[in-house]
């Protein structure tokens, strides 16, 4: 079985983590994730459940068990700090918008 060349990664406001991995061809994102070590190295990945993460392919949505293709990239999102419906509501009551604070 060839292997494919991927990648994972991650992004703080002040930091971002990049590897690069040969995975088998048929490897799942959850298999690079779980290759990766960021859920135990990332202090703020820590206490999450891999079940819980937003991921994605070149901002593409995929799920845990997307099988990765040759030059993927693998994207773990942050979660929102505000909601962003509610922060549009917050200023449109303020006589703001997002563009306008």
């Amino acid at each position: 079985m060839r292997n494919i060349s991927v990648s994972v990664v991650y992004a703080t406001a002040n930091r971002q983590w990049l590897k690069e991995f040969r995975m088998a061809r048929g490897s799942s994102a959850a298999e690079l994730i779980d290759k990766s070590g960021f859920m135990t190295d990332i202090d703020a990945l820590q206490n999450v459940e891999v079940e819980r993460l937003k991921l994605g392919v070149f901002a593409q949505k995929v799920a845990l068990d997307y099988l990765l293709e040759d030059g993927d990239r693998l994207e773990i999102y942050r979660p929102l700090a505000a909601d962003p419906k509610e922060v549009r509501r917050q200023l449109a009551l303020l006589g703001k918008s997002i563009g306008n604070r």
